[in-house]
């Protein structure tokens, strides 16, 4: 199948510039000026298909880094499958996920990964990787990392929070990093002191302070600032580069900063609920189906935070200032009832997460729009620096010769409403984004050549996407 993309703007990490983009089977075989005739005069007429972009932009097709598919958690399981949440993600102009295989305190890393491969393959829509989570960091997780890298899982994610299901004490920690430093592997860490949130949580379910918003209360800024510290401090003790996961804390960006000054490996991403939603608007809603329980839509951790103390304005800051170098979803979604409600009457039982895997693009587009960000920063942050980070430029993450065929074409006179009986195929009962409007809209997504949805249609079939191996990080300093 050869396509010829003509009349738009193609937007890289690098600029805009007038051009058309020629799809030959899977991968990007050209990208021409326009009316060029270096592959002949009639090259329109020498294709299966021409598809006429005018006035939209042409982009690399999304790459959400953060994703937790069919998860395990709290005693229940994310509600998308691979099959839903990839779809979702094709909707809304992600091409590429990279999900995290789990391995809780004794269960063997290998057996896991193997697991993830078995739920994944043959159900995926888009492409996808893998990252490894680890909990208790014995030898053989250490033997497992160097084995998982020749499989092409290039990053371990740790925890310091949830105590008894994935925390690594410090010592662990080390360990890994150590690994790390050895085997070139990326290092992602959840930056939050369990300890400190553990005490604060029993202490407001004793004084009968049991809703969503008590949730966001108990996850303080302080917890993950120093813990943001700490784990730059271990890794800059072992040597390891080092990636801080789903930052939410204006004080967190300032330790990331500052040891990125200083000429450490550290990256980090944020997520668009840093963004846009907040303690008060969100985790402290109401309704009269749910009454104060309606925060629990918005429970996920690192917690929303309070839109007075400027956290959502300096995430857009360090977007800009690159202190922030991509945006992810930590998409983990859980229905309202059956689900969520687990944690009526006692915020701690609420499984954490929110749904935007089929949200991202568009709305870090509004940040666009806003002036938050320029264009290019917008396929930087959500595409190409995804693409370095772990391991996969060249092959995604850019409109070039040679890249596969994964390519969105965005309408920015396009409009995108929100909603769960508007734009919604996540399998949610509920959207964390009701309302959204997006001044923008994907029209056309194609993965791997292959043309998966065009005007809000579902064109691919399960199995569309396949397991792609990543390198070592083509990011690091």
């Amino acid at each position: 199948m050869k396509t010829l993309i003509t009349g738009g703007t193609v937007v890289n990490a690098t600029g805009t510039a007038q051009a058309d983009v020629l799809i030959d089977g899977d991968t990007i075989a050209a990208v021409l000026a326009p009316g060029s005739t270096l592959l002949g005069f009639d090259l329109a007429g020498n294709v299966d298909e021409v598809v006429d972009a005018s006035g939209k932009y042409v982009i690399p097709g999304g790459i959400d880094a953060h994703t937790h598919m069919q998860m395990p958690f709290g005693g229940t399981e994310a509600s998308d499958t691979f099959e839903t949440g990839t779809r979702a993600a094709a909707h809304g102009g992600t091409t590429s996920i990279i999900d995290f295989v789990v391995q809780y305190a004794g269960e063997n890393i290998l057996d896991q990964y193997k697991l993830w491969h078995e739920k994944a393959a043959g159900n995926c829509a888009i492409d996808y990787g893998f990252h490894q989570i680890l909990s208790d960091v014995q030898d053989s997780s250490l033997t497992a990392m160097d084995e998982l890298i020749n499989e092409g899982v290039t990053s371990f994610k740790l925890f310091m929070a949830y105590k008894g299901v994935f925390l690594s004490d410090d010592g662990q920690i080390v360990k890994a990093m150590q690994r790390a430093s050895d085997n070139g592997s990326l290092i992602m860490m959840h930056a939050e002191n369990g300890s400190v949130i553990d005490l604060l949580v029993k202490q407001h379910l004793e004084r009968g302070e049991t809703t969503p918003y008590y949730h966001g209360v108990s996850r303080p800024w302080q917890a993950e600032e120093e813990a943001t510290h700490r784990a730059i401090m271990l890794a800059n003790l072992t040597g390891a580069p080092l990636y801080i996961v789903h930052v939410s804390a204006k004080q967190a960006v300032e330790q990331i900063a500052a040891a990125r000054d200083n000429g450490q490996n550290v990256f980090a991403e944020t997520c668009p609920q840093y963004l846009y939603l907040s303690l008060e608007d969100q985790l402290g809603a109401s309704s009269p189906e749910w009454g104060d329980f309606e925060g629990a839509k918005w429970v996920c951790s690192t917690p929303l935070r309070s839109k007075h103390e400027g956290h959502q304005n300096h995430m857009w800051r360090g977007l800009r200032t690159n202190d922030l170098q991509v945006i992810s979803t930590d998409h983990c979604p859980f229905c309202m009832k059956g689900q969520k409600d687990m944690g009526l009457g006692d915020f701690s039982k609420i499984p954490n997460g929110i749904g935007s895997v089929e949200h991202r693009m568009d709305l870090i587009y509004q940040g666009v729009v806003m002036g938050e960000i320029s264009l290019p920063r917008w396929v930087e942050l959500t595409s190409t620096t995804p693409a370095r980070m772990f391991g996969v430029y060249g092959k995604k993450g850019v409109i070039q010769p040679g890249a596969d065929g994964d390519v969105v074409i965005y309408d920015p006179n396009g409009h995108t409403s929100i909603g769960l009986e508007k734009t919604h195929h996540m399998n949610m009962d509920y959207s964390a984004w009701e309302g959204f409007e997006i001044d923008g809209h994907v029209d056309t997504v194609f993965s791997r050549g292959r043309k998966i949805v065009d005007e809000n249609q579902y064109l691919g079939r399960k199995g569309d996407g396949a397991y792609f191996k990543r390198g070592l990080s083509q990011y690091l300093i």
